[in-house]
């Protein structure tokens, strides 16, 4: 193709719907049943408009409408976990959280979600509550991962990386049967030792309905309940040198209704205006810096969003609002009652972003957006607003048919930041053929405090057993001060990349990528003060203070607990992966993600590593799926190594994970020319004890019965 064909391509973004897309089946060629078909694959979050895969500026992994109804996964966190890069960590039925490259965390900060565009992240908390997505997944067309930092054309707190779930128009739905209903009832497994538990049931139920009223008009409307009791918790003492006592707290399931609609209206003179809303509610644990949070069953996000869309001009606007409260489980106020949370907070963003061809080499995407939210928070009574905006530009420069370069960046200005935060990227492609591709990239991009890395201001009373020393002191209480740091610069990642992506054969796709990331001064929840003999604890004599110093590892009593920004953290790891046909029945994948062990350096006094988690090093994937006739299945094992947590409380709290493999697989009949399938979906075939945070809960083996119907 000449450059100027590719040029008017990827500005005007002139992929074909799917919904136009819908003909009569064809009757089969037996002779090319066996034969492997390649379907193309458009990404558009890359760089904000549709671009093949293979011409993405970054490393993508698109996850299709098909692998989503066929996952035995219940969130998506495990429809997730098979991503090359991506580390996924549950830590109870509802709280999931997800970071690409690097250690995740609880109240994960650094990964950027958007449903179509409009960005999920919740800025209070500076994390992505990934239940409040307020979408059926048999409405989802495709799931979009860029591994990798994205600040240059998504703005703060795409740091890590981006995960844009895109939903099918009301027009799509219509055409493939306009409603559908799936109803799901499973049960998993909470034995652990010596816990006495029984097995948890889950339930949920989602439904659909779409219209094209004319040739102008088509609406569409969801909804959804999902219901699980709570995973076992483990019992004993927690694997590291102080041999902490898990505490005893009351766990909790979860419980999430959802209702969205949207309305498009396709214009005459081109371009489409969309208006879409919807609630989300949830409840469950949350886990953090602080402890376990138990969120309350009002809690919930309700979204308006309109958008102008045409070829590649966008204009659209949106507000997320959340409301709810929490209490927390293990950390208790100064009057002695559970921490409260309570929560009240608004966002409401305006963007718009154009891609035009300039000339016969160029193209131009540029854009911006302005955001003010504003905050309600019991834990920060002094702070109550934010205003941010940023704008970018992006040039893909086509050298020749064999050499692309893309060049951009964005600037960024926050009230809550003193000065501008400019995060530059460009990437040199080179194609020896159209289906392949090497890309050296270099990328910045930043996370900023959150509201409450600022404005925390609370104190909490935290128990320690010093029955070792004294039986009186078998259960001490001592306060913890916990308070923001307004001085706090933003998180800064400097990330360099040589990667590959090509379709081989015209049957599968082959991705490769090496990567060194630099985070400099990274926000952690730190303490920063402790108690001395010369400053004990109230109630606690100086020479037991001093003992607990003697001890090896010493045992410090902190005093207070604050946000910091922490030197400089070096990651570096590589990824490799294949996913394609083997022949028309059977798709299969396979992938290795290699993490190193993070290097730490200009930290301050008192820091070293273990103030930081630590990633799984070695992540092993693979998997397949098939269909024929009225048969569908899958089956998938991830492997993931050991990690260190050291995010909830303080050191006696920190440890590691043990590795583990979870074996997945489902098995499917289709009825009534495929207008009913009933599925069997298993997760953790093995029943292994899975603990994917030190101070999680157990995952033990689920099975779920699941029928889908279409009308």
């Amino acid at each position: 193709m000449c450059i100027r064909a590719l040029l008017v391509a990827a500005a005007l973004s002139v992929t074909v719907p799917a919904y136009a897309q819908q003909q009569a089946p064809a009757q089969p060629d037996p002779q090319e049943e066996e034969q492997p078909v390649y379907e193309e694959q458009v990404v558009v979050t890359a760089s904000r408009s549709e671009q093949q895969l293979v011409n993405a500026p970054a490393a993508v992994t698109l996850v299709s409408a098909q692998t989503i109804q066929n996952s035995p996964a219940t969130n998506i966190g495990d429809l997730l976990r098979s991503v090359p890069g991506i580390n996924v960590m549950q830590a109870s039925a509802r709280d999931i959280n997800i970071t690409t490259r690097g250690a995740t965390s609880t109240l994960s900060t650094s990964q950027l979600a958007l449903v179509d565009g409009r960005s999920v992240y919740i800025d209070f908390f500076g994390m992505v509550m990934w239940d409040l997505v307020p979408s059926n997944p048999n409405d989802i067309r495709q799931i979009e991962v860029i591994r990798g930092p994205a600040s240059a054309v998504w703005g703060a707190n795409a740091m890590s990386g981006v995960v844009n779930v895109i939903t099918k128009t009301p027009r799509e739905l219509a055409a493939q049967g306009g409603t559908s209903l799936t109803i799901g009832v499973g049960a998993f497994n909470r034995s652990v030792a010596d816990s006495g538990a029984d097995s948890g049931s889950l339930f949920y139920v989602n439904g659909s309905h779409a219209e094209a009223v004319s040739d102008r008009w088509a609406f569409k409307l969801s909804a959804g309940y999902f219901t699980q009791d709570p995973l076992a918790r483990p019992v004993g003492t927690i694997p590291n040198a102080f041999r902490t006592p898990y505490p005893p707290f009351a766990n909790n399931g979860t419980s999430q209704p959802k209702f969205d609609g949207r309305v498009d209206y396709d214009l005459a003179s081109g371009g489409i205006v969309t208006i879409s809303g919807g609630v989300a509610g949830t409840e469950g644990l949350i886990h953090s810096g602080l402890g376990p949070f138990d969120i309350d069953s009002d809690t919930r996000m309700t979204y308006l969003s309109t958008r102008y869309q045409n070829a590649g001009r966008r204009i659209a606007f949106f507000t997320n609002m959340l409301q709810g409260d929490a209490a927390n489980l293990v950390a208790r106020g100064t009057n002695g009652q559970p921490l409260p949370l309570d929560f009240d907070t608004k966002t409401f963003d305006v963007e718009a972003s154009d891609v035009r061809a300039a000339g016969t080499r160029h193209v131009l995407t540029y854009g911006g957006n302005f955001r003010r939210n504003s905050f309600d928070i019991s834990l920060a009574p002094a702070g109550d607003d934010r205003s941010e905006g940023g704008g970018f530009v992006q040039d893909e420069i086509f050298l020749n048919d064999h050499f692309r370069w893309v060049l951009g960046g964005r600037v960024d200005k926050f009230s809550s930041i003193d000065d501008p935060v400019f995060s530059p990227r460009t990437t040199f492609m080179i194609k020896p053929g159209a289906a392949q591709t090497f890309r050296v990239s270099f990328n910045r991009a930043f996370r900023a405090p959150s509201f409450i890395n600022n404005h925390v201001d609370t104190t909490i009373l935290s128990e320690v057993n010093l029955g070792a020393i004294s039986p009186a002191f078998a259960r001490f209480v001592f306060p913890i001060r916990a308070v923001g740091n307004a001085d706090l610069r933003q998180e800064t990642m400097t990330a360099y990349e040589i990667g590959y992506t090509g379709v081989v054969a015209n049957r599968a796709t082959v991705t490769a990528a090496v990567y060194w990331n630099v985070t400099k001064d990274g926000i952690y929840f730190t303490p920063n003060a402790a108690y001395t003999p010369l400053a004990p604890p109230p109630g606690l004599p100086p020479v037991v203070v001093g003992i607990l110093a003697s001890l090896s590892p010493p045992v410090l009593l902190p005093s207070r607990f604050t946000y910091l920004n922490l030197g400089t953290i070096r990651d570096k790891g590589f990824e490799l992966g294949v996913d394609g046909r083997l022949n028309r029945l059977v798709n299969a994948f396979a992938n290795y993600s290699f993490q190193a062990m993070p290097v730490a350096e200009d930290l301050p006094p008192g820091t070293s590593i273990n103030d930081v988690n630590w990633p799984a090093k070695n992540r092993v994937n693979a998997g397949f799926d098939f269909s024929y006739s009225r048969f569908l299945g899958n089956m998938s094992v991830n492997y993931t190594d050991e990690a260190y947590w050291q995010d909830v409380l303080d050191a006696r709290f920190a440890g590691t994970t043990d590795a583990y493999t979870l074996v997945n697989a489902g098995f499917g009949v289709r009825w009534s020319g495929e207008r009913v399938v009933t599925s069997l979906k298993v997760t953790n075939l093995a029943n292994q004890e899975v603990m994917q945070h030190i101070f999680g809960d157990v995952l033990k083996r689920q099975v779920v019965g699941e029928v889908r119907f279409t009308f």
